[in-house]
C-alpha cells in the first residue's frame, strides 16, 4: 500500500521551503473537505502532504485603504460571521453560507475553495465579479494574480508547484453585491447554476455592473459582454432579459449527473434575471 508523507509548518518561510524542494510530489491541506476525500480515491497519491493550516499569518479579515485582505486559511465560517463582509460583500457571505453543512464550512477555507478550482465552486463567481486578485508566494517572490486568469481548466490554475496562495485582495464593492445558487437541494448541495452580480446604480442608471457564473464553463466566467450592456443605460426588464441572455451565450454548460447542458443554460439565465432585478431594486412580476 502506497502512504505518503505528512508535514506541517507554523511558517510560510518554511512552507515555502518546502514547496521549493518538493512541490512537485507535494499536495497542500488547510481544511482538507476535498483533499481528503480525492486521496481516498485516488490509485497514485502523493509523496508529500503539507499543511498549512497552523500558520496564523494565514488566517484572518482585514480592510485597509479600500482593500479588504481574506488569509488563504480563513474558514467558511469565518465569512459568515464577518461583520466586516456582510456590511460590504454580502455576496461573499451568501455564497459562503450555501456551501456544505455546519461542519463543512467550519472546517473548509477560502483558498481552497479556490485552488481546488472547481467550476461549480460556489465563492468563485463572487470573488470574480468583485475584481478580486489572489496573493501568491514563493521563495523567488510574490505575484498578484487576477481571479479572472487564475483558473485555467477544471482542477487547474495558475498556481506553480512551489507556490502557495496566501492571500485575496478585494478592492471594496461599491453599490450593491449578491450571489444566488440552485442546487438540486435547499442544503449541502453542489451548484446546478450560480450567479454572482455587482450592481452601482444612480437612480434608475447602472454606472456599473459586473456579472460572473459558476457552473455553466469549465472554469467560472466573468461575462463582460452583458455588463457592457448595461453599464451606462437605464436599466428596465426588457435590457436584463437581453443581458441575462448574452450572458448564458457566453456559457459552455456540460451534462453530468447534476443537470443537463440545456437546463443549465435556462436555469442559469432566469437565476441571472433574478439576480439583476433585485439588485437593480425593481419588482420582478
Amino acid at each position: 500500500m502506497q502512504h505518503f508523507q505528512f508535514y506541517s509548518t507554523k511558517s510560510i518561510s518554511d512552507a515555502l521551503h518546502f514547496l521549493s524542494e518538493k512541490g512537485e510530489r507535494t499536495r497542500i491541506i488547510a481544511g482538507g473537505t476535498d483533499l481528503i476525500p480525492r486521496l481516498r480515491q485516488e490509485n497514485s497519491l502523493p509523496d508529500f502532504v503539507l499543511n498549512v493550516l497552523e500558520i496564523e499569518r494565514l488566517n484572518g479579515i482585514t480592510e485597509r485603504n479600500h482593500i479588504l485582505r481574506i488569509g488563504a486559511t480563513t474558514t467558511h465560517t469565518q465569512l459568515v460571521e464577518s461583520g466586516l463582509l456582510q456590511r460590504s460583500c454580502p455576496s461573499l457571505v451568501q455564497a459562503a453560507a450555501s456551501i456544505g453543512g455546519p461542519l463543512i464550512r467550519n472546517r473548509g477555507t477560502i483558498g481552497g475553495n479556490l485552488a481546488n478550482a472547481s467550476p461549480a465552486a460556489d465563492l468563485a463567481p463572487v470573488l470574480l465579479a468583485m475584481d478580486a486578485e489572489g496573493v501568491l508566494m514563493s521563495e523567488r517572490g510574490t505575484r498578484e494574480v487576477a481571479l479572472r486568469d487564475f483558473f485555467i481548466g477544471p482542477g487547474k490554475t495558475l498556481l506553480n508547484p512551489n507556490e502557495l496562495l496566501v492571500e485575496i485582495s478585494i478592492p471594496l464593492p461599491k453599490g450593491t453585491n449578491l450571489f444566488l445558487k440552485l442546487g438540486r437541494r435547499q442544503a449541502m448541495s453542489l451548484s446546478i447554476v450560480n450567479v454572482a452580480v455587482c450592481l452601482e446604480m444612480e437612480g434608475g442608471n447602472c454606472r456599473e455592473a459586473k456579472i460572473a457564473l459558476g457552473s455553466v464553463a469549465a472554469t467560472p466566467i466573468r461575462c463582460p459582454r452583458a455588463e457592457n450592456l448595461l453599464r451606462g443605460k437605464e436599466i428596465d426588464p426588457e435590457l436584463i432579459s437581453k443581458c441575462a441572455g448574452e450572458a448564458m451565450a457566453m456559457s459552455k454548460p456540460v451534462d453530468d449527473q447534476r443537470a443537463k447542458a440545456w437546463y443549465r443554460r435556462q436555469a442559469g439565465e432566469v437565476l441571472l434575471k433574478r439576480a439583476l432585478f433585485q439588485a437593480a431594486g425593481l419588482r420582478n412580476d
